[in-house]
């Protein structure tokens, strides 16, 4: 041990520590000071940023015998606090830098290195700044963070005050639309925002600490688990394996009905075999952390490895064994049949043009490795808490496998470090489920970043063959579609991404022909899970490319040939009804003159020659805002002697779910006069908020942003006298009238689509977009550089501009990763946060455009729509244009690395 003094915030404290033990350890768990986050734990992501000694220090990789004596030390919670805020955190909540608020802390303190030093940056010198310091972002798309570093420099500076930049609402005014602050966002800036890892560390003394064995084979029998050594180590509490498990020990997958499997065969512990790399085996539960590890390491498994298929192709060959013995690899199909049959009409029409196209296992990135705690409390009740983003359905998928009568089981929603869809699936929820209710003790369980990316759920890779025929004028007649989608070995909503195929291939054109089939493949690589656009990314990239390719052959430039094939009135989508409204006319109209500006801009640097080649891309960007069919939300309301209260489970990984529960209610009781500060949300534990359903599928602006309006609507309506005028909380009482009411809200669309046909009508509204992708080439590289990207968005009704415009950058970001660098193929490479080829602020433009188009929805609360999928419907296929019109290399399956690129230029030269 080591005795130190060192500086933490302007105190001197002296502190006895190990001297292997990080900087990290020594502030989060020695001295309580949580705002400091702890992400991948290898110095890649600057979530624990802090200053030592005037330094932006990595305080996760900083070992304490490295800490000089009396250092000076600065944390998120010495740079400001509520009541004395610094103009950095200010600045970051006026920009929505704030959304998941896992990185906000480390950013925050790295910026104020930057400014003590430099209070007149270049946005350069920022951007310069948070690359040197390896500070990662996978939410706000970078530059709402340079915002507001420039912003806070200019109020340093003494150029605005606080009042110029602060958004106030004024008396009486509507929320719509306005850049009102998150009520989140003043936690999140001041470190006080409690994730699952930061309350872990609050639990009883009791609690125990889960460490998993896991599979490091990808497909195995497993022949026998020997846990004795193991239980003799010290402090292990307990070693649970499949036979522990009171339940069934199976998660259920919620399968269609025309699934081959009955959607059951996701083990909680493995029993019988091994699936994919990294399948939990056993569970070791102990005092410590660092024994449940150690403890780990001496259960032994015996296993027979068998042949791993890695892809769909691999499991679909003949010699292929079943992956779930009874269940063909092959397990769910789907068939497109819209108009006339398309075989004569590609024999007759004068364009037809097909190839294959891939987009591949994009992994997630979160920062925030996937934690969670359960235990069972006074009542006999099994409470579970976690990143869930689909608490009900969760519950549903996991009781009974856990063994627990779904009346004694809560699921509860930490504050979430962002998940970008991986936790629509449950992933430690039953886990924890069965480690509580076997122990009767709190348990405590936290990935680290290696299990995070290895093993958590990814985008399920699509192949896709498609045709595209057109007439002689260049209108669309006639598609044809193969997909085969790679769901991993576990089938939960395998089917429902395998028909997304259906509603996005050639999605955003009247296509009035259509044959396709589609199916999903069991195979042994990463389990498919939602990510965002869930389905379209690999759906649009296919049509999005072969529209650019069609369009030459056709002799017609890219941006007109969409122009002529878009949805107009009287169109229908690939499933046979029509679009919600008619707004991608008007977004080309509005994007034209920039398209041709960035042609000729392009142009003009080409003529000058060298190395670097300019190009212009478009694509097409949409997704549905809803669960395939109907889709149901639920919330309350209840007048409280302060004002109102609204309870719902709109679950919030980011993208600002408090902010719409509080926009949607204060909008709808403008009526009675209140303040937003009169309005208190109960949010995400089931134990006290009803059914909202997941937040996935971009749903829940619409779904419970309805329901919140019927809510606040029957509210009015109780409290409404027969003079016009609102009864006060105590005149409610008095009459012994109830205080509290439900809203309900079901989407009015018909029965989701058929799977034997694809038609049907899946989704009451849709999210629109048209984006300009500009990029440069360095021919003697291949490395693609996005320089410029302009979006003209249609999410219906703004109901706050802030969070509307962080999600539209964040996509945008995420999708040049997903053009450029970001996979999850190699076991070996792809288990960091760089080797999975995640984004920093130099591979995103500072320089994103937002063009907002506001075409209020039929269906929408208010005429909105969703906004956080669509961003990254289809940017991928925008980039892959602009590369193409930069230097003639065609990409068709992603991402598109430099050695890819080279490889296209090479072949171009010969």
């Amino acid at each position: 041990m080591l005795k130190k003094t060192v500086i933490i915030n302007g105190i001197k404290r002296m502190v006895v520590v190990d001297p292997e033990a990080t900087l990290a350890q020594l502030l989060r768990k020695q001295m309580c000071l949580t705002g400091t986050k702890v992400g991948c734990g290898k110095g890649e992501c600057g979530t624990c940023s802090v200053i030592m000694d005037g330094k932006v220090v990595r305080s996760c990789i900083v070992k304490m015998k490295r800490v000089p004596d009396e250092a000076e030390i600065i944390t998120i919670e010495g740079v400001g606090t509520e009541e004395n805020l610094h103009p950095l955190q200010l600045a970051w909540m006026v920009h929505g830098g704030a959304q998941c608020g896992f990185c906000t802390p480390g950013f925050i303190v790295s910026a104020k290195a930057l400014l003590d030093q430099n209070v007149n940056p270049t946005r350069e010198d920022v951007r310069n700044w948070f690359q040197k310091n390896r500070n990662l972002c996978r939410c706000t798309g970078y530059k709402p963070l340079v915002d507001a570093v420039m912003d806070a420099a200019r109020l340093m500076r003494g150029e605005v005050t606080k009042e110029d930049l602060w958004f106030q609402l004024k008396e009486g005014a509507s929320m719509l639309g306005s850049s009102m602050v998150r009520p989140s966002a003043m936690a999140k800036v001041t470190g006080t925002w409690d994730f699952g890892a930061d309350l872990g560390l609050k639990l009883p003394e009791n609690t125990l600490h889960i460490k998993l064995v896991q599979a490091t084979v990808s497909h195995a029998n497993i022949l026998s688990i020997d846990t004795s050594e193991a239980e003799k180590m010290p402090g292990v509490f307990k070693v649970i394996i499949h036979k522990d498990v009171p339940g069934t020990n199976r998660i259920n997958g919620l399968a269609f009905p025309q699934n081959k499997g009955d959607g059951k065969e996701r083990p909680i512990l493995n029993d019988k075999k091994v699936f994919q790399f990294g399948d939990a085996i056993a569970m070791v539960l102990a005092d410590t952390p660092h024994q449940a590890e150690e403890a780990a390491k001496k259960v032994k498994v015996e296993l027979e490895v068998l042949p791993a298929y890695m892809s769909a192709p691999a499991a679909m060959a003949e010699d292929a064994i079943e992956i779930h013995p009874g269940t063909p690899n092959v397990y769910f199909e789907t068939q497109m049949v819209k108009g006339e049959d398309t075989k004569p009409l590609m024999e007759s029409l004068p364009y037809v043009i097909e190839d294959d196209f891939y987009v591949g296992r994009q992994p997630h990135l979160v920062l925030e490795p996937d934690v969670g705690f359960a235990y069972m409390d006074e009542e006999g009740k099994l409470i579970v808490h976690s990143k869930s983003i689909a608490m009900h359905f969760h519950h549903l998928m996991t009781a009974e496998g856990i063994g627990i009568d779904p009346d004694k089981y809560v699921i509860v929603q930490n504050p979430t470090g962002a998940t970008f869809g991986y936790k629509f699936s449950p992933t430690n929820e039953a886990l924890l489920g069965v480690a509580a209710l076997v122990t009767k003790r709190p348990v405590f369980l936290e990935f680290n970043m290696y299990q995070q990316i290895t093993y958590t759920g990814k985008r399920s890779p699509f192949f896709i063959h498609l045709r595209f025929g057109a007439d002689k004028d260049g209108k669309l007649v006639a598609m044809e579609s193969d997909w085969s989608v790679d769901h991993g070995p576990y089938c939960e909503f395998g089917d429902l991404v395998t028909m997304r195929g259906t509603q996005f291939i050639g999605a955003g054109y009247h296509i009035p022909n259509i044959r396709g089939e589609g199916r999903t493949v069991c195979t042994n690589h990463a389990w498919g899970s939602a990510f965002r656009a869930y389905g379209s990314p690999q759906s649009l990239f296919s049509s999005e490319t072969l529209m650019d390719m069609l369009a030459e052959k056709v002799g017609m430039d890219p941006l007109e040939f969409r122009y002529l094939n878009v949805y107009r009135e009287g169109s229908t989508t690939p499933t046979g009804c029509a679009p919600d409204v008619i707004a991608f006319p008007q977004a080309i109209d509005t994007i034209r003159p920039l398209y041709k500006e960035a042609k000729e801009r392009a142009k003009a640097k080409n003529e000058k020659g060298g190395n670097v080649r300019y190009g212009v891309g478009v694509s097409l960007n949409m997704y549905g805002c809803g669960l395939d069919g109907p889709d149901s939300s639920e919330c309350w309301v209840e007048l409280t002697p302060e004002g109102v209260t609204v309870g719902n489970s709109w679950e919030d990984h980011g993208q600002g779910a408090d902010m719409g529960t509080l926009t949607y209610a204060y909008e709808t009781l403008r009526p009675l006069g209140l303040k937003a500060e009169q309005i208190k949300l109960v949010m995400n534990d089931m134990e006290f908020t009803p059914n909202s359903g997941p937040s996935g599928g971009s749903r829940q602006n619409v779904v419970t942003g309805n329901a919140i309006v019927v809510g606040c609507r029957n509210l009015l309506a109780a409290l409404k006298k027969d003079d016009g005028t609102y009864r006060t909380y105590d005149e409610m009482v008095a009459e012994g009238l109830p205080l509290k009411y439900e809203g309900k809200w079901t989407s009015p669309n018909a029965p989701d689509c058929n799977v034997a046909t694809g038609q049907g009508d899946p989704f009451s509204t849709y999210m629109y977009g048209v984006l300009l992708a500009e990029v440069t080439v360095d021919t003697t590289t291949g490395k693609t550089t996005v320089e410029k990207l302009t979006l003209v968005s249609d999410c219906g009704t703004i109901i706050n501009k802030l969070v509307l415009e962080g999600q539209l950058y964040g996509g945008l970001v995420q999708g040049i990763g997903l053009a450029l660098s970001e996979d999850f193929e190699d076991l070996e490479k792809h288990t960091t946060l760089t080797g999975c080829g995640f984004p920093q602020i130099k591979d995103a433009p500072d320089n994103m455009v937002l063009i907002h188009q506001e075409t209020p929805r039929p269906h929408g609360p208010y005429g909105a729509a969703g906004a956080g999928e669509m961003p990254l419907s289809a940017p991928h296929a925008a980039i892959g244009n602009a590369i193409y019109n930069a230097c003639g290399v065609r990409i068709t399956k992603l991402p598109a690395y430099p050695e890819k690129v080279l490889a296209g230029l090479k072949e171009l030269n010969q």
